[in-house]
């Protein structure tokens, strides 16, 4: 326990706007490898290849070489390994991954002009994440008190003095339980933080992000082949959390334990446009190359929580509901793929993303005509240069191959590979002044790395118009956890709050089982 005298403290702001923070958003903007058995199989490398419904969403021309139509739908089961026991979450879960169909017609003796549908879920956020480490007398609790009480800030050392005026400082949900329930003062003159010793967290993800996708696409003398496709997203998170910091004692009002339960809830939708072209370079050759821009994701979001905090004697909480909008990046693709006439198929691809420029917007408020609603928003400034500190351009590497055997059977592999979103350095900046810091109910955050996904699948035909396939999944992605921001101070140690970085993973086996009939 310390304390320190104060003469006053930075109450949380009520706003009527909102906006997010970046590591909230973070896990909204980024997707799965998900969709067929056969795309997920063969590594999502279909995307020159081609007559593949999952292509839809990557490189719509990929639907233009269909020459029949097609229905096909696909279940699966997606399970984490090594998962701790966390009865808010599931470590493995049935999960309807994909339905779609291709409708086929012929344009000219050698085009045709094809409309598709699928659906696909593009985010399973099914996931336990647990951490626990030393704390060495740094706390939660103590990251509120320096921002409330001595004006900190994250990039900034202090001088060692104390002056409430210098600096407006951020402060969120969290920032004000604590103020007001936990900072025991008297006679306005004193208030205190209390050192830890150790802390444990838990916290449950479930949810997911369904894409519909609505595609256009024909080709040229089967050789250029040109396909859009009007995508739809709705959003479903939800994240329920504990965490725990052992006190050290003794202090002043005997406290051993202090625990944060947070549940949050953010629920959307959002809207892109995806434009695609493969193209036969020589008219004989199986060898094609394909191109793909996506606009960004246009989200119109709702974020929910529920926190409360709790010394085991006395119970705080906050709650809010706030509305925003995030747009993500600018998608751009490139493919190969070569077929060996019916019998062998090989595909490569990278896409990029600068996720750095992901756009976190506000809503201003908006204006009504005489039919309609309209809502306004603007950019939040300094929300957003965070995100560019804090989150890089990402490469995906997508390398993928099918073997039939026999006409019937068909054995797929493949490798995926999509390098780290986040700077190494990152880390959830509380005091930027920002909407997304005012409505934030937690200070942990994740630096994940790259993620490594291996594929391997099989198919069977039977007579020309049924298909099944199976398909396996395992990734795996590492990261460096903080239960909150570290600060250290040059010219005044005690007021030092330095947490280290904690490793964990998320190693996840993935199953799906594909039917699609052709006529």
């Amino acid at each position: 326990m310390k304390k320190i005298y104060f003469v006053m403290a930075v109450a949380i702001a009520a706003l009527p706007v909102a906006a997010q923070e970046t590591y909230e958003n973070a896990k909204i903007i980024n997707q799965d490898l998900n969709g067929t058995a056969r795309y997920v199989g063969m590594g999502g490398a279909t995307d020159a290849l081609g007559g593949e419904i999952s292509s839809i969403s990557s490189n719509p021309a990929g639907i233009g070489l269909f020459r029949h139509n097609k229905v096909e739908g696909t279940v699966g089961m997606v399970s984490q390994q090594d998962a701790a026991s966390y009865p808010e979450g599931d470590k493995t879960k049935l999960s309807f991954d994909q339905i779609g169909f291709v409708y086929s017609t012929r344009s000219g003796e050698n085009s045709f002009l094809n409309m598709g549908f699928n659906y696909h879920k593009s985010r399973n956020f099914n996931y336990i994440l647990s951490a626990d480490d030393n704390l060495n007398n740094a706390s939660q609790n103590k990251n509120s008190y320096m921002k409330l009480y001595n004006g900190l800030l994250y990039n900034t050392h202090r001088d060692g003095t104390i002056n409430f005026d210098a600096d407006y400082v951020t402060c969120n949900q969290l920032d004000d339980i604590f103020a007001k329930n936990l900072f025991y003062a008297y006679d306005n003159q004193t208030a205190y933080y209390y050192d830890a010793t150790s802390y444990d967290f838990d916290r449950a993800h479930e949810g997911y992000i369904g894409a519909y996708d609505l595609n256009l696409s024909g080709n040229i003398n089967d050789r250029v082949y040109l396909g859009l496709t009007v995508g739809v997203e709705d959003v479903h998170y939800k994240h329920i959390s504990d965490y725990t910091e052992q006190i050290a004692t003794p202090n002043n009002i005997g406290l051993q334990r202090l625990n944060v339960y947070d549940e949050r809830r953010i629920t959307g939708s959002g809207y892109n446009i995806k434009f695609g072209a493969i193209f036969r370079p020589v008219e004989y050759v199986p060898f094609l190359i394909g191109a793909s821009i996506s606009t960004p994701t246009w989200y119109r979001l709702t974020t929910e929580n529920y926190t409360e905090v709790t010394d085991f004697n006395n119970t705080s909480f906050s709650e809010d509901v706030y509305d925003y909008k995030v747009y993500t990046p600018w998608k751009f693709g490139l493919n190969l793929g070569y077929t060996d006439g019916k019998q062998l198929a090989l595909g490569a691809s990278i896409d990029y993303a600068d996720y750095g420029t992901t756009d976190t917007r506000i809503n201003d408020g908006g204006s009504y005509d005489f039919y309609d609603y309209y809502e306004s928003s603007s950019s939040d400034k300094h929300m957003n240069r965070h995100t560019k500190q804090t989150l890089k351009g990402v490469c995906t590497l997508k390398v993928g191959g099918e073997f039939k055997v026999i006409p019937e059977l068909a054995l797929r592999a493949g490798y995926n590979y999509v390098s780290a979103m986040y700077d190494k350095d990152g880390f959830k900046d509380g005091t930027v002044n920002s909407p997304g810091s005012y409505y934030s109910s937690s200070t942990d955050f994740t630096n994940w790395k790259d993620t490594n996904r291996l594929t391997f699948g099989i198919g069977w035909r039977i007579e020309k118009n049924w298909n099944f396939d199976l398909a396996y999944q395992y990734s795996v992605t590492k990261g460096d956890f903080a239960p909150f921001p570290s600060y250290e101070d040059n010219n005044y140690s005690d007021w030092d709050n330095i947490v280290r970085f904690t490793g964990v993973e998320n190693k996840r086996h993935q199953i799906l089982c594909s039917v699609g009939y052709t006529f």
